[in-house]
């Protein structure tokens, strides 16, 4: 479905959860939606970017599937962080070796947030490699990216779903939250304590913009997935897939795209 109707899609952080973004994008695909604008935050930035760059939804997987992520992570020098984020640019270079948002083929926003001026800041413009680094930088575990002169983190701290730059822009807006959060009635040790208290900050940080969203598909249990748990990719991209599939099915307004303007928001 070739639609001249502007299709924005808004990709949530979550470490390898991110990977279902693939497949929700391999659904929409299939049933003739191709977003043509795309922000995303960490994980929704790095697979927004490499969906923008030209790469088809199961290429980007079978890249994250077979690159030794972690051989790019270096003890970091520093009271700021565990790892030093910036050896990760050497990998980047191979997918985006002309370093630049012009060079992408649909327009991205990449949100990451400002650490000394505790802001959200949206990067669509110039060099890309290291706007995606500030973008996926955990932090406590990673070292701030320098920019400009300012030092980033994580876009997921402040915006883990930026639907903003895309919102009053775009004819329809998709949004994507790949943390969904099952009851949990047994925290079985101060790990499950944590996990789950950093993914409920999370999934307020999205909730609170779903109304913004003219879709909103979310796979469920994901948050059970660690976020380097790159085994379980499979599982994950498939998790985002059927979900798409049957969010479509359920929802077929979606497909109107191409011959029904959008409704005006009251």
């Amino acid at each position: 479905m070739n639609s001249d109707k502007k299709i924005g899609i808004a990709l949530s952080g979550g470490g390898v959860r991110g990977i279902s973004h693939l497949g929700v994008l391999k659904a929409l695909n299939q049933k003739g939606i191709f977003p043509n604008r795309i922000s995303g935050s960490s994980a929704g930035a790095i697979a927004g970017a490499l969906y923008a760059s030209g790469l088809s939804p199961d290429q980007i997987l079978e890249i994250i599937v077979k690159t030794n992520y972690f051989k790019f992570l270096k003890p970091a020098i520093s009271w700021t962080g565990i790892l030093k984020m910036d050896t990760v640019q050497e990998l980047y270079v191979k997918y985006f070796p002309e370093d630049s948002f012009e060079a992408l083929k649909i327009p991205l926003i990449i949100a990451a947030t400002d650490l000394r001026r505790a802001k959200v800041v949206y990067f669509s413009e110039g060099k890309l490699i290291r706007p995606l680094l500030a973008s996926s930088c955990i932090p406590g575990m990673f070292d701030p990216i320098l920019i400009d002169k300012h030092y980033y983190i994580d876009g997921g701290v402040l915006n883990n779903l930026p639907i903003e730059p895309l919102d009053g822009i775009c004819d329809v807006v998709i949004g994507v939250n790949c943390n969904h959060l099952p009851d949990e009635h047994n925290i079985k040790n101060i790990k499950n304590l944590i996990e789950r208290t950093v993914i409920m900050s999370m999934n307020y940080n999205v909730y609170s913009r779903k109304d913004k969203c003219d879709y909103f598909i979310e796979p469920k249990g994901l948050a059970k997935y660690g976020v380097f748990d790159i085994k379980k990719s499979d599982e994950i991209f498939n998790a985002g897939y059927e979900t798409a599939l049957h969010f479509i099915e359920e929802n077929e307004s979606i497909l109107d795209f191409a011959t029904k303007p959008k409704k005006k928001k009251q």
